[in-house]
């Protein structure tokens, strides 16, 4: 191990429900819930206050994307059903999700750690790993640094856990939050980790957690206690012993600072399942928009794809894929929409749709003289 290393985990609050928050500070200390696909926004009133949506009059089949700690204290977390959380917080402001908001906060805030610490892996819209190792300053002072620095860029709070690995430093973000600094060596972990629930680990998942349980080992502790061999006899080499390494504390994985994307995709999933003859229009919309959202993507990274593929659930939950790899790359939303009609055409229809997706893959850069689009007549399937 090598114990000079100085990896940081930042977790930003709540995020979602706390850009939100950003635009309507009136809701502050109130429990708030964001998703679902058709919330109404906030309507403006005759005397100028605003007027919310209440969780108790959603009807659908929308999930939640994010809700605030004090959501939470009432039982109300991210995956669970609008529905079944309108049972547990049926007075709790439901807002519908405003992606852009939340990808323009993203990106304000991993500019604001850049520039105190410059080596970043980016996990995603809301979390990052950062590599202190090569700072010179004391852990504590660097995370206030930090933490300030993402406070001025978006007015928004995050918890950080500075450890000496990305296993370690995952978990420690998520000991004292809200906005916590959670600061911990290998020391640390017989009286920090080994009380946590196994679960606390990344990457031991509802099935393997399952598995543990029925072997008697529901905390960290008891895990590291089991013999690695008998690890490696019930869940196999690899996984047996990343099982092992994982309830001491070890792990040697890099930052990755790059990345190649293999695929981008855009998918929807409705809020009732929509028939093909009945609902062309409302599917001809869904079907386009998605096009010109992969188009956006593949833009914005400045790529080209050579293979465009469809993704539908049907009402049965029932899956079906197709791809097609083109002669010439493209990126254009129009382009993109022919070639995922073409997929289209070789699924039968006759099921209503639950689901519809459309990715592209064989990412490249473009190429150096660009090619004539050709342009075919619309599809019309939907």
């Amino acid at each position: 191990m090598n114990s000079d290393r100085r990896i940081a985990h930042l977790d930003m609050d709540a995020f979602f429900a706390s850009v939100e928050l950003q635009h309507y500070p009136m809701l502050r200390s109130q429990p708030v819930v964001v998703g679902g696909r058709r919330v109404d926004r906030p309507v403006e009133q005759a005397d100028g206050s605003l007027r919310f949506a209440r969780l108790r009059d959603y009807v659908g089949r929308g999930v939640i994307t994010t809700s605030t700690y004090e959501a939470r204290a009432l039982g109300v977390f991210s995956g669970m059903g609008l529905m079944k959380a309108a049972q547990l917080a049926p007075d709790a402001i439901l807002l519908p999700a405003n992606f852009d908001a939340y990808r323009d906060y993203s990106r304000r805030f991993k500019a604001a750690v850049a520039s105190v610490a410059p080596v970043i892996e980016d996990r995603g819209i809301d979390e990052i790993y950062i590599d202190l190792s090569g700072i010179a300053e004391d852990s504590l002072p660097l995370a206030r640094r930090i933490k300030q620095a993402v406070f001025a860029a978006s007015g928004l709070s995050c918890s950080i856990g500075i450890t000496p690995n990305k296993l370690l430093a995952k978990i420690a973000s998520d000991l004292d939050k809200p906005d916590g600094i959670t600061i911990l060596s290998h020391e640390d972990v017989p009286t920090r980790i080994w009380p946590l629930a196994a679960r606390k680990i990344n990457g031991i998942g509802p099935k393997a957690a399952e598995r543990l349980r029925a072997m008697g080992v529901d905390t960290v502790g008891q895990l590291a206690a089991v013999a690695e061999s008998e690890l490696v006899r019930r869940f196999g080499a690899s996984t047996g012993s990343w099982l092992w390494r994982a309830a001491r504390g070890i792990d040697e994985r890099p930052l990755v600072t790059e990345r190649d994307p293999k695929s981008v995709s855009r998918e929807s999933t409705f809020e009732r399942d929509l028939d093909v003859g009945l609902d062309r229009a409302a599917l001809s919309e869904a079907f386009t928009g998605l096009c010109a959202r992969v188009a956006d993507d593949l833009a914005r990274k400045g790529l080209v794809a050579r293979t465009i593929g469809i993704k539908l659930r049907f009402a049965d939950f029932s899956t079906v894929t197709r791809d097609l790899t083109l002669a010439e790359p493209l990126a254009d939303a129009r382009a993109i929409r022919q070639a995922a009609g073409q997929c289209l055409k070789r699924i039968a229809l006759g099921k209503r749709i639950r689901l519809l997706g459309v990715r592209a893959a064989g990412l490249q850069p473009p190429p150096a003289t660009p090619q004539p689009l050709a342009v075919q007549a619309e599809l019309q399937l939907f």
